[in-house]
């Protein structure tokens, strides 16, 4: 069955051949909230594309702590990076967060496209390129600037991503609690209590109905030596 999907650029410039492929699926399925798409250690045999809702994609680690990799919303292709892999199994977690309709992808027909199709192969290579440059950021903020990069790193992501421009600042249009937080940071709550207190008292940022506004975003900048790398890379998608 052929599902019409619409891509928007969502920072990546998809070409007519990338576009052909993924609105190219198997077929639909709703998908519920605090449901799972797939999770660590399943055999993966299809790919999801986004149409409606996020999905929250993650790792629990041995301790039992819930570490939070990228919130996926429409037009977001989840389970990609298990291609030409044998045996395939999906390496993380998909946790629904929001209801919503998600597009089937079968892993097998997708490999075969990018096999002879050597054009849609490099179309696609350059795609996930970027993602890998996002993840690639991620983990240079966290070695250079430990806690403090892993937290202001999330923060200035988030504002890419989610921010909505105010008279005083930058709001994160997105209601997180701290420890929701923390698990994109890999760090406690407790520590990303304290860290976001000490950013209150400072005035960099305060609480809006459960929502961080961002007061001096160059601040948080300046504090991780950021390298002001294109929005594709710095976001939390």
């Amino acid at each position: 069955m052929k599902a019409v999907i619409s891509l928007e650029n969502n920072g990546v410039d998809f070409s007519t051949d990338l576009r052909e492929l993924l609105t190219t699926v198997h077929h639909e399925k709703k998908i519920s909230k605090g449901n799972y798409l797939f999770q660590e250690g399943d055999s993966q045999s299809e790919l999801y594309l986004i149409r409606s809702g996020k999905v929250q994609i993650g790792k629990v680690t041995p301790d039992g702590r819930e570490l939070t990799f990228r919130i996926c919303g429409p037009d977001d292709l989840v389970g990609e990076i298990t291609l030409f892999c044998s045996p395939s199994k999906y390496m993380v977690n998909a946790k629904v967060l929001e209801d919503g309709v998600a597009a089937v992808i079968r892993k097998a027909d997708l490999e075969d496209k990018l096999l002879h199709n050597h054009k849609l192969a490099i179309e696609f290579m350059k795609w996930m390129g970027v993602h890998y440059q996002k993840t690639q950021t991620k983990f240079r903020d966290l070695v250079l600037h430990g806690k403090k990069g892993a937290l202001y790193s999330t923060l200035i992501r988030m504002t890419n991503s989610y921010g909505v421009l105010k008279p005083d600042g930058i709001l994160i249009n997105l209601v997180l609690t701290n420890q929701e937080l923390a698990n994109f940071c890999g760090m406690t709550r407790e520590v990303v209590n304290r860290m976001l207190s000490d950013l209150k008292k400072a005035g960099k940022v305060s609480m809006i109905e459960g929502k961080i506004m961002i007061h001096d975003l160059q601040f948080l900048k300046d504090e991780i030596d950021c390298e002001d790398c294109p929005i594709e890379f710095c976001n939390i998608d």
